[in-house]
């Protein structure tokens, strides 16, 4: 096809073999004001188009001199069920030095790699055309009734709703919660987004802030004063999560252990709950307020790593859908929050502390407060030239944390984290980017005192590297660089 082409310039058309789908494109190509000239082989059939008023003649369509009659048109539709004359219409109008459009119909997926050998620039396979419209009629049809089912729930309401979100919520749990709030309040149900834990990173924590969203702790309430729990985004929270009774869950990752809630929406093919929440936004019809807009566009990209990481059909479509709603200089400003002295102190002292092993990196940031800081400590240790995995550790009184991040295609984070540390506690996260909090005490069989710290800190730096680099598959006990300074 010629370069100087482009759709919006194309105007001439020509259809061969006119069945039922040609007769389909025909009319609809002509209703947008389109010069359509339609061929067949079948008299009879060339004439009922014609007593429809639309341009049609009889020809072969494998005839060489049929095809040269189409120098001038723009757009080619070869649409016989005939795929061997479909085949040689195409090579006729190639080997003619044919620029145009050329669109094709196959039969099987083997015709349609025939085709477009032979220069067709789109081929359809109507069976497979079918199948999607089929199925995506399945989901549109399943959607509708699942949002049905979501709304018998929360119209069962009679005093208030919780929305429990899974520990230290990230942002797909928050915004999932923002948007299930909107949508019970779009139905007259009031309801209170509980968490557990903490907001950690700082980015959470400014994209809490800056959007306005209320949270409230979990140990702070009462639940007599709920007769609705939504559970949104939780398959993978904590083992000490408290136990309720759920009416409503909603995750993109199956739940461990199982939960037998009224309306349950488990959607594995999907890379964030807040893709879910968008498509039950959409059915609903609510009108989007650029507060919930902006929480789920910016739960897709957190949790999609901004689309780099598992990233479906459906979570671009959602993100497309959420983007013209969001505010976009408050997603700017939550994605390049300010740095914290303390955060600043953790990455100084994992620099420092670093031990690399290939392009392995395990640093341990000593004693600290915030165990947030770690994530990001991790996450600019990556950075660093010919680093492609870190894992940043450091203590408080009772626990060990340990933050880890990889760019290795061949490693997944969270598998090597559970090898190391499994026995001890859970890893969460992802293939690219894993925690786990162990306690200290089972850790190294030694109480913690102001006295001991810095004997504790030697020895369960030691015992962590060396657990580390062997899950990592590292051989060896000598490091390629070190920042060490103790």
């Amino acid at each position: 096809m010629s370069t100087g082409i482009t759709m919006a310039s194309m105007s001439s058309y020509a259809i061969l073999g006119c069945g039922s789908v040609g007769h389909a494109v025909a009319e609809e190509l002509v209703d947008e004001g389109k010069d359509v000239l339609i061929l067949d082989q079948d008299p009879g059939r060339v004439e009922a188009l014609r007593d429809q008023d639309l341009n049609a003649k009889t020809a072969d369509i494998r005839e060489e001199d049929v095809i040269a009659d189409l120098d001038e048109t723009d757009v080619i539709l070869i649409l016989s069920s005939d795929v061997a004359a479909n085949r040689e219409a195409v090579e006729n109008i190639r080997e003619r030095g044919g620029e145009q459009f050329i669109v094709v119909r196959a039969s099987d997926p083997v015709s349609a790699d025939e085709l477009t050998k032979a220069g067709a620039d789109v081929v359809i396979n109507p069976s497979s055309v079918i199948a999607d419209s089929a199925l995506r009629a399945l989901e549109s049809g399943e959607l509708e009734y699942k949002a049905e089912q979501l709304a018998e729930v929360i119209d069962d309401t009679e005093s208030k709703m919780a929305i429990i979100t899974h520990d230290n919520p990230g942002p797909d749990s928050i915004a999932s919660a923002v948007a299930l709030q909107a949508i019970a309040s779009a139905r007259g149900v009031e309801s209170d987004i509980l968490y557990d834990g903490e907001i950690g990173h700082q980015e959470n924590r400014a994209f809490v802030n800056l959007l306005g969203i209320d949270l409230v702790a979990r140990d702070g309430v009462d639940f007599d004063d709920y007769d609705t729990i939504a559970l949104v985004d939780h398959a993978k929270a904590a083992e000490n999560a408290v136990a309720v009774e759920a009416d409503i869950f909603i995750d993109h990752f199956e739940p461990d252990p199982d939960y037998d809630a009224t309306f349950m929406d488990v959607r594995p093919n999907v890379s964030s709950t807040s893709t879910i929440l968008t498509k039950y936004v959409q059915e609903f019809d609510l009108t989007l307020g650029k507060e919930v807009a902006t929480a789920l566009l910016y739960g897709i990209r957190a949790e999609t790593l901004d689309f780099k990481r598992d990233t479906t059909p459906a979570d671009l479509t959602a993100a497309a859908y959420l983007y013209p709603f969001a505010d976009h200089d408050t997603l700017e400003q939550v994605e390049s929050p300010s740095m914290s002295p303390e955060t600043l102190d953790v990455l100084a002292e994992a620099i420092r502390n670093r031990d690399v092993k290939g392009s392995h990196l395990v640093s341990n940031a000593g004693f600290i407060r915030d165990r947030d800081a770690l994530t990001q400590a991790a996450q600019h240790l990556l950075n660093l030239e010919g680093i492609t995995t870190t894992a940043v550790f450091a203590l408080d009184d009772d626990t060990i944390y340990l933050a880890a991040r990889s760019k290795d295609i061949r490693l997944n984070i969270r598998n090597v984290l559970q090898d190391a540390f499994g026995e001890l506690g859970e890893a969460t996260g992802h293939s690219t980017d894993a925690n786990v909090s162990i306690p200290l005490g089972i850790f190294t069989g030694i109480e913690t005192t102001e006295s001991n710290r810095d004997t504790l800190l030697q020895l369960v730096e030691e015992a962590v590297r060396r657990k580390l680099f062997q899950a990592m598959g590292v051989e060896g006990s000598s490091s390629s660089e070190s920042g060490n300074g103790n």
